[in-house]
């Protein structure tokens, strides 16, 4: 990929990475430059949070300013947070030194890709599924983990995140039952 410097060469970066990532993930992320960091896919997902968000206001009818920054802020927090769980989860388990911004940046791809069609009413159940198959392909290719290892990664990733939420809605319901 090459480097250059103007916001019209990352719209075209941009739409090189999701015809890359969707044409053949594989190859895409074996051949992602190691050196690129974290600004290119943190712009990737912003650039398809901003579509997610906009799209995701069609649907939208009272208090629209409060759901933009809420729909915004979840498709740009959750990437962060899903890799925060895959990196401790990575290295309490097979200890592998990947780093974090490394991580993050296939998460990030994932994420970008996937945005595109979540704003769509029960699209999450075939996004989600082809978001963490991305972060496999990712894990694999990108970070050179064995494919069983990227497996129990993304799994007990998963399953972490899964409770995490899980508990949070209780959390939630009971602190409301307080306030309320």
């Amino acid at each position: 990929m090459e480097k250059r410097g103007n916001a019209g060469s990352f719209i075209g970066f941009y739409f090189q990475a999701l015809t890359g990532i969707l044409g053949s993930p594989g190859q895409f992320f074996s051949e992602f430059s190691r050196e690129t960091g974290f600004w290119k896919p943190f712009g990737c997902l912003i650039m398809s949070s901003l579509f997610f968000t906009l799209a995701g206001l069609t649907q939208v009818h009272e208090n629209q300013a409060l759901m933009a920054g809420i729909l915004f802020l979840n498709a740009v927090s959750m990437p962060f947070i899903t890799a925060g769980t895959a990196y401790m989860v990575m290295t309490m388990t097979i200890g592998k030194g990947v780093t974090f911004v490394r991580l993050f940046s296939g998460v990030a791809f994932a994420a970008a890709i996937t945005l595109l069609a979540s704003w769509i009413p029960l699209f999450v159940w075939l996004t989600e599924p082809w978001k963490w198959a991305l972060i496999l392909i990712w894990m694999v290719k990108g970070c050179g983990l064995r494919w069983m290892q990227a497996i129990l990664i993304a799994g007990i990733s998963a399953f972490v995140l899964v409770l995490f939420f899980w508990s949070l809605g209780s959390v939630i319901s009971c602190v409301r039952g307080f306030i309320l």
